[in-house]
């Protein structure tokens, strides 16, 4: 068979002499070689990048640029192989063929770029694909041959031309698998299998063409010249091929180790706008839990303060009005108490929501101060304006809201503050409505209060006490224990002594405790003060003992707030073992509402106090809401009735029977009655008359301090009140008169009553 004139399963002819003295030149076979394995390592290289890169236009691209690097490395192997091919006639090459057989390498390696360009390819595809690329090395191949023009012809031994094209088939299989393997991973290891694969690919290349060429049987005709040579330069247009190929490789092998430079970058670049974009959402996610309130969407004191604080730089700017609205629920806590947390937390939404809905949807501000305060800002021109949003909201407010089965009606107290007038700063305008919300809520709340010049004078004059009260109780140099005296109606004596706190204030003279015990009890101070009382008391009881008056008991005050504390029972104990007072010498008076607050803890704390062998004592009443029920299974050893019953018997006979009652269910209970407030003479005998036990007041003495307790003890035992209850009774006696002198002349005689 000829094709292209080369003879193909053709017998040798008879005629002619077969040339046996061909050679190769060994510089040019490894040149050859050098192209091979670059052409191989460029092609790995190329079909790692169109692995790699995800635009299509880029990936066409690199498979273009891969099936030239494959196709020219290829191509120029088989050249300078061609070129190393001594024989002893002269041999040229037709341009024309030879840049076809060109074209045909560079179909092979598009299709061999084509199959690695797919993510995933079985085996079956790379085996044709194989074949294919193969049979396109080999056409490449013996097209070139064909190009070679001589005296000669070429035949082809049949079993190495089925060699070679054996040997093109599996290296072009081998390129594929190593290059579908090879396009994945990174590293040191994978570099050094990419060269070793090269090597591989190289030396498939090159023994695919010496299989071809040893193939070859060049007959010449019979009577040609054989010493007529082309005069040419085989070695310098080998390496003028080889240096061009080489340099066009080594372009494609930096231009792809720049882009996949440029990739990793540019995936780099998207990992950090990625990061940069979840920090994004993360710091918006952020500023949304830092500004919001989570449980109704409203701003919470952070957000409202930014944007007050904006708004306050505005308006100072502008020379505008604004108000600051103070909210808070009336009663809110019951709904915990009663309901439970989760009811008040859906009746918090539902009242966010009213109040969400009363203002300008975009002109005020609405924010959640927390618990159940809210506050609003908005901007105004009239003070008018302020007072009509809130009377919106307090109306809104009362509308009825369905909750755990029941519909609730709620009302709201409300203080307003007016920038500038009452405060130029976020905090002076927050503090003055604030100021204004409890003169609301003192007002008897569901109302609302502006501020007001003599709330600040007040709240000044209140902060100035708090820390003055503060300093005070770091010193202990103000404040001062008074005593009053509680006489026993059945031992005729003093035998209880109740310490009353004062405070020798250096500007305002001697305060009473209703004029700083609230002012402890807001802002912390109240624990810290009883304990002090606790302890000074005891400690003056204990000179007083020394001085004889073993038998004297005290009655300390405890403010409300203290019962929640657990640690009161352990103050108690060290106050006495400080003192060195027996434990029954020690009272505790507690106010009937104290008591009732919290009765389940209550109770607990005070059993626990009177475990240690410390009396307790319900102070003021009558004036709270004390059941029975309960009031039976308190530890108490003493109860004592308010003032407020006394000061008008006996001429009330209601206070009268009310005082008669109290004390008769007291000794039901098997408690000591003491009664507050007895001023006169009157008030003692028929107290006395009742069965108290105890009784109090400015008829004995007003409370005194320690230093002066000794001598008005003593005078009170001098001017004994029942002394004069006696004395009363002896004048009545002494208008009675004896029955008629008998007969026998005895003298009648006056007897006095005892």
């Amino acid at each position: 068979m000829e094709w292209l004139g080369l003879h193909f399963f053709t017998d040798l002819p008879a005629n002619g002499h077969l040339l046996l003295n061909c050679s190769h030149n060994p510089f040019l076979v490894l040149l050859a070689y050098l192209v091979a394995c670059a052409a191989g390592f460029g092609t790995l290289d190329m079909a790692e990048r169109v692995g790699h890169v995800e635009a299509p236009t880029a990936r066409r691209h690199w498979r273009w640029l891969g099936a030239g690097c494959l196709a020219g490395g290829i191509w120029s192997t088989h050249f300078i192989s061609m070129l190393a091919f001594q024989a002893p006639i002269a041999i040229h090459y037709e341009l024309l063929t030879t840049f076809a057989s060109l074209l045909i390498a560079l179909v092979a390696s598009l299709f061999a770029m084509k199959t690695l360009s797919h993510t995933t390819v079985r085996l079956h595809q790379y085996l044709l694909a194989a074949v294919w690329m193969g049979l396109g090395i080999a056409l490449m191949h013996y097209v070139g041959m064909s190009a070679m023009r001589s005296q000669a012809q070429m035949y082809f031994d049949s079993w190495l031309l089925l060699g070679s094209i054996g040997i093109a088939i599996g290296a072009s299989l081998a390129a594929l698998l190593l290059s579908s393997y090879l396009r994945t991973g990174a590293g040191i290891f994978h570099q050094l299998l990419k060269y070793a694969a090269s090597l591989m690919l190289g030396a498939g290349i090159i023994s695919m063409h010496f299989t071809g060429m040893a193939a070859l049987q060049l007959m010449v005709p019979t009577g040609a010249d054989l010493s007529l040579r082309l005069d040419n330069n085989p070695i310098q247009l080998g390496l003028s091929v080889a240096v061009i190929t080489l340099l066009v490789i080594g372009s494609s092998i930096s231009a792809a180790l720049a882009d996949k430079k440029l990739q990793h970058k540019e995936r780099d670049l998207r990992r950090v706008n990625a990061l940069l974009s979840e920090l994004d959402q993360a710091r918006a996610s952020l500023q949304q839990v830092a500004h919001y309130d989570a449980l109704t969407s409203l701003l919470n004191r952070r957000g409202f303060n930014q944007i007050f604080a904006e708004k306050v730089a505005e308006k100072t700017v502008t020379h505008g009005m604004m108000a600051v609205i103070f909210l808070d629920i009336d009663h809110f806590k019951r709904i915990n108490d009663s309901l439970g947390h989760d009811a008040g937390d859906q009746l918090l939404t539902v009242l966010a929501s009213h109040i969400k809905s009363s203002v300008r949807s975009h002109a005020d501000v609405v924010a959640r101060f927390g618990g159940d305060e809210f506050c609003i800002l908005i901007s105004i021109h009239h003070r008018d304006e302020a007072r009509h949003l809130a009377q919106r909201i307090m109306q809104k407010m009362k509308e009825p809201v369905e909750l755990a089965g029941r519909r609730m009606v709620m009302t709201t107290s409300i203080g307003i503050s007016l920038f500038p007038d009452d405060g130029q700063t976020c905090e002076e305008l927050l503090k003055t409505a604030d100021l204004a919300l409890y003169q609301s809520k003192d007002a008897g709340r569901n109302s609302l209060n502006f501020f007001s010049s003599n709330l600040k004078a007040r709240a000044t004059l209140e902060l100035q006490l708090e820390e003055e009260l503060r300093n005070a109780l770091r010193t202990g140099t103000q404040l001062v224990l008074f005593y009053q005296p509680i006489f026993d109606m059945k031992l005729g004596k003093v035998s209880r002594l109740e310490a009353l706190v004062r405070w020798q204030h250096p500007q305002h003279g001697l305060l009473a405790p209703d004029r700083f015990i609230e002012i402890a009890e807001n802002n912390g101070l109240i624990a810290e003060l009883d304990h002090w009382v606790l302890r000074q008391a005891c400690h003056d009881l204990s000179l007083l003992t020394d001085r004889g008056y073993t038998d004297l008991t005290l009655s300390v005050n405890c403010s409300a707030l203290n019962l929640a504390r657990d640690e009161l029972a352990d103050e108690i104990e060290d106050a006495l073992r400080f003192s060195g007072l027996a434990a029954n010498r020690l009272e505790l008076e507690v106010t009937e509402n104290a008591l009732m607050g919290n009765i389940s803890s209550t109770l607990a704390l005070l059993r626990q106090i009177r475990s240690l062998g410390v009396s307790l004592a319900i102070d003021d009443f009558g004036t709270g809401y004390s059941s029975l029920a309960y009031l039976k299974r308190l530890p108490l050893n003493t109860l004592k009735i308010d003032r407020s019953f006394i000061q008008d018997i006996p001429k009330s006979t209601a206070d009268l029977e009310i005082v008669q009652a109290i004390i008769g269910m007291a000794h039901t209970l098997h408690l000591h009655v003491v009664t507050e407030g007895v001023e006169t003479q009157s008030q003692f005998e028929l107290l006395h008359g009742l069965g108290c036990d105890f009784i109090q007041g400015y008829l004995l003495s007003p409370a005194v301090a320690v230093s002066d307790i000794i001598g008005v003890v003593q005078g009170i035992e001098r001017r004994n009140p029942l002394h004069g209850m006696r004395a009363v009774a002896s004048k009545e006696s002494a208008h009675v008169k004896e029955p008629s002198p008998s007969r026998s002349g005895a003298s009648s005689i006056v007897r006095p009553i005892r």
